[in-house]
């Protein structure tokens, strides 16, 4: 293990047990202040005013030092400890080291850094009138340059720890608040997919229900005429087979959505454009084979339509074609209307079925899935949408775009 990673395995254990790390930093101290306490000696005008440090003293000392390995838990009773030893060491008369005034100033950095404004305030002043006490128990004898700049030294040291606490406290907020936005971003995230699947069975459900519905009808056509009119079902067959690849084709289209992000090779064999007013003709067209008949009017100038609304507009009249070939009736013949304005679009289907009552009540008394996905689709880009039976017969859907949709 090469030494870079000794080192931060060292660093890591010492986070994990910060007591260590503290008594590290205690022991660290002794080391340093005691051959200074005992070692060096005083100048002479300051030798006859403190007495001569001995095994009293460095009890005091090492108590005082030691006690900084509680002082993340318990800073309020280091600092207390520390000051008091201070004081003991003043009133005997024996000279202040590096390691206990040291000791007294990290006391007041962990007050401030590991408790709140009230607390870190009172033992800031506690700290400042230990040491005014200390020169009180001293006799003066301390410039007022000096005092000064003691004083700026606590105060300094008061300040660090209550800076670091803020920094602490903000970087816990936006820790918080990053995992609060991750949550809020998967909650965003299932609910954009469920959103995503609604929309992919409202189109599934638009697909297989127009494809198959024509499907249906020319298969019992081709049953009907089978024997005495062979060619005839043929054709009825052939045009079962082209609208069955068309559903297989947009089936395929739809759900290779979902496939996209898994699969990008393939994404662009896999889609193609959505269908809109343009292949209104070929919708048509489908519908007339069955045998309905569909009449078509487009009125005022063409105008260019948002994605969204095309598609949308193209559906209401495949789900309501649909919606006919099922449930109006034979001998049933329909209508489609577009009415463009400088405004809005206008889309209107309809037909003199008898089918109006079966259709409503899809689901006891509440519209089929087909309609609540038509209104689902006209209320996406803010348009109105008006659904019922018609005066004199027959069913009716009107439908207004907005066209800054």
């Amino acid at each position: 293990m090469s030494p870079r990673i000794r080192i931060a395995e060292g660093r890591r254990l010492l986070r994990a047990r910060p007591q260590v790390a503290d008594l590290l930093l205690a022991l660290l101290l002794l080391a340093v202040g005691l051959p200074q306490l005992l070692l060096t000696e005083l100048p002479e005008p300051y030798a006859e005013r403190f007495a001569e440090p001995d095994a009293r003293n460095v009890v005091i000392v090492v108590a005082m030092t030691l006690a900084l390995t509680w002082r993340r838990r318990l800073p309020m009773t280091v600092l207390a400890w520390t000051a008091a030893g201070l004081l003991v060491l003043a009133v005997l008369g024996y000279p202040s080291s590096s390691a206990d005034v040291a000791a007294f100033l990290i006391a007041i950095y962990s007050v401030a850094a590991h408790r709140g404004l009230a607390h870190s305030a009172l033992g800031g002043l506690a700290a400042f009138a230990t040491f005014n006490a200390m020169l009180l128990l001293y006799n003066g004898g301390i410039s007022l340059l000096d005092y000064v700049t003691d004083g700026v030294l606590l105060v300094g040291v008061w300040a660090l720890g209550r800076n670091l606490r803020l920094r602490r406290a903000y970087l816990a907020e936006l820790e918080d608040r990053t995992a609060r936005l991750e949550k809020a971003r998967g909650t965003d995230a299932r609910a954009a997919r469920v959103e995503e699947r609604s929309r992919i069975a409202r189109e599934l459900h638009d697909v297989v229900a127009h494809h198959v519905s024509v499907m249906t009808v020319q298969a019992g056509a081709a049953r009907r005429i089978l024997d005495r009119d062979p060619d005839s079902a043929r054709e009825a067959m052939a045009t079962i087979e082209e609208v069955g690849r068309t559903a297989l084709s947009e089936m395929r289209r739809i759900v290779g959505v979902l496939r996209t992000e898994r699969d990008p090779e393939q994404a662009g064999g896999e889609l193609s454009p959505q269908p809109g007013i343009a292949d209104l003709g070929e919708l048509v067209d489908h519908v007339r084979e069955t045998g309905l008949s569909v009449q078509l009017w487009i009125e005022g100038e063409a105008r260019a339509l948002s994605p969204g609304v095309d598609l949308a507009a193209f559906r209401l009249i495949q789900e309501a074609l649909t919606n006919t070939l099922k449930h109006a009736g034979p001998q049933a013949r329909a209508w489609v209307r577009l009415r463009y304005t400088d405004a809005d679009l206008t889309v209107e289907i309809e037909d003199n079925g008898r089918g109006a009552e079966t259709l409503l009540s899809g689901n006891g008394d509440r519209p089929g899935h087909g309609l609540v996905g038509m209104y689902e689709r006209v209320a996406l880009y803010g348009g109105e949408l008006r659904i019922g039976p018609r005066v004199g017969g027959g069913f009716g859907v009107r439908a207004r775009f907005p066209l800054e949709a």
